[in-house]
């Protein structure tokens, strides 16, 4: 006991003795605290610095050289049935659109036998494409003028050789798919909902917003 007092005396003055060299070699208190704040506030104007976004003049220009004059605008909408899939293309200035698709040519009896048969298809606008609340999905790619005249001389092309509709082997997703292609777009698996395709068109592709073809 008289050994553990002693200690105990001794770490009591070696408290007192430090604390004495520490208030004469240590700022005051309120001078730490000023040089503290200082600190924090020096730490936060660099973090600050480095989190804060671009002007927005900056990111605007950015988003606008990703983009072309044109577009493709790969799309799906409700309908009846699994829904349908289809593009919008044109000029991104303009308001007016065009519309390419593949649906069977007539009424629900075209649609049904479309099922079990092959049946004469249409390859333009069709209802709903231009209803944006029947939308479900979309991915739209840009184009320069030299490549959207290529590909929307191709959709031209491909409308007007798609003279029939099969539910099971040519349909709207293998339609829009064969542009997608043409495009140089990674193309997912053509038989599954039109919601779905174009969904995982935009993944596989990496949400990519130019598309810059292959010279011929």
């Amino acid at each position: 006991m008289t050994n553990k007092a002693g200690r105990s005396g001794s770490c009591i003055l070696a408290g007192f003795a430090l604390a004495a060299m520490l208030s004469c070699t240590t700022p005051s208190a309120s001078a730490h605290e000023d040089e503290r704040r200082v600190a924090d506030a020096n730490a936060l104007a660099t973090t600050d610095a480095a989190a804060r976004p671009q002007p927005q003049s900056t990111r605007r220009s950015v988003a606008r050289a990703e983009k072309g004059p044109y577009y493709v605008d790969f799309r799906a909408r409700t309908a009846a049935s699994w829904g349908h899939a289809f593009v919008w293309y044109g000029k991104t200035s303009e308001k007016a659109v065009e519309v390419a698709g593949l649906t069977p040519a007539g009424d629900t009896l075209a649609y049904v036998l479309g099922h079990i048969t092959f049946v004469p298809s249409e390859t333009g606008p069709s209802y709903g494409d231009l209803d944006p609340e029947y939308l479900t999905a979309s991915y739209r790619v840009y184009l320069n003028e030299a490549d959207a005249k290529r590909v929307f001389a191709y959709i031209k092309e491909l409308q007007a050789s798609s003279p029939v509709w099969n539910a099971e082997t040519v349909n709207c997703t293998g339609f829009i798919g064969d542009i997608a292609e043409f495009m140089g777009l990674k193309v997912p698996h053509r038989w599954q909902r039109p919601e779905n395709f174009v969904n995982s068109l935009k993944e596989i592709n990496g949400g990519r917003q130019m598309v810059r073809l292959s010279a011929k």
